[in-house]
């Protein structure tokens, strides 16, 4: 991914969120030719240039400083996740380095296959890209069975764009899609030269409109809680609770776990899911057979 256009294209969608209002502006006299701040006001709000704003805003960031970059995210209003996406594109470092050479394999530990199959509602291990790397056999009923699948089609950005039973499966599907596209593109800051991702996004982009016009937004999400509501295909209607846990020893890893309200229907709903489901737990199986480790 091109670093320099990623950069300028985040800077122009953040500014035009922000009008001169909300930044504490006076109102420029006429009509505003652009949506949001002007980079002059953004300059301004920085304590910086409009040319040093402008070489910013094209990509030429070498040698910028920590606290410019604040000074930036202080005037486009930038929450952490989006403070933290500038700084990722903006400021090569060692860990950027890190990155250009092969990423190494994700492998999931017994442990943590252990830890699926000890838990009584769905939970997976999601990895780099969005790659589904092993779930709990409620995980598999609750969504789809990745298991199943080749392994290049275990991957939920591809389930959600690409395959027709995402939309009738996700109740509010245009935020779970809006969702994903924010969390590739955080990847994406972290891990511009993963060739993998690179295949993802064009493929992702050549077969949904919806996901091109996402992508086109720049926004960043960081998963860490919240809710979603399935019309599941055995079980009907369902509103979980999930959160997500960092797996120790692998920074792209986590571990996502779906929770109902107790005594609620969809709890009830959970039961007679996995009363109905006979997949094999993900400890049965070894892990090359559960995933085969993607790079």
């Amino acid at each position: 991914m091109d670093r320099s256009t990623e950069i300028r294209e985040f800077l122009r969608t953040r500014r035009a969120r922000v009008t001169p209002e909300q930044a504490g502006l006076a109102p420029h006299p006429g009509a505003r030719r652009v949506p949001g701040l002007r980079r002059e006001e953004v300059a301004q709000l920085a304590g910086v240039s409009v040319d040093y704003y402008v070489r910013l805003e094209r990509g030429r960031t070498q040698g910028v400083s920590q606290t410019v970059l604040d000074a930036v995210a202080r005037a486009l209003q930038l929450d952490d996740t989006e403070r933290a996406h500038l700084f990722d594109l903006a400021q090569p470092t060692a860990a950027r380095a890190r990155s250009r050479r092969p990423l190494a394999p994700q492998r999931v530990r017994p442990a943590v296959y252990r830890a699926l199959d000890a838990l009584a509602v769905p939970a997976m291990v999601q990895g780099r890209r969005m790659d589904i790397l092993a779930a709990n056999r409620l995980g598999y009923a609750l969504i789809a069975d990745f298991q199943a699948r080749p392994h290049r089609e275990r991957n939920a950005a591809r389930f959600v764009f690409l395959d027709e039973a995402a939309p009738a499966l996700y109740t509010d599907w245009e935020r779970v899609a809006g969702d994903c596209v924010a969390t590739l593109r955080l990847y994406a800051g972290r891990h511009p030269d993963d060739p993998q991702l690179t295949e993802l996004i064009g493929e992702l982009s050549l077969h949904s409109d919806t996901f091109r016009r996402l992508w086109a937004d720049h926004d960043v999400l960081a998963h860490t809680t919240g809710s979603k509501r399935l019309h599941h295909p055995l079980v009907g209607d369902l509103t979980l609770e999930y959160v997500v846990l960092a797996v120790e020893g692998d920074a792209d890893q986590n571990l996502i776990i779906y929770t109902p309200e107790p005594a609620s229907p969809s709890a009830e709903a959970i039961g007679i899911l996995a009363s109905w489901t006979n997949a094999p737990t993900a400890a049965s199986l070894a892990p090359e057979q559960a995933h085969k480790p993607a790079d």
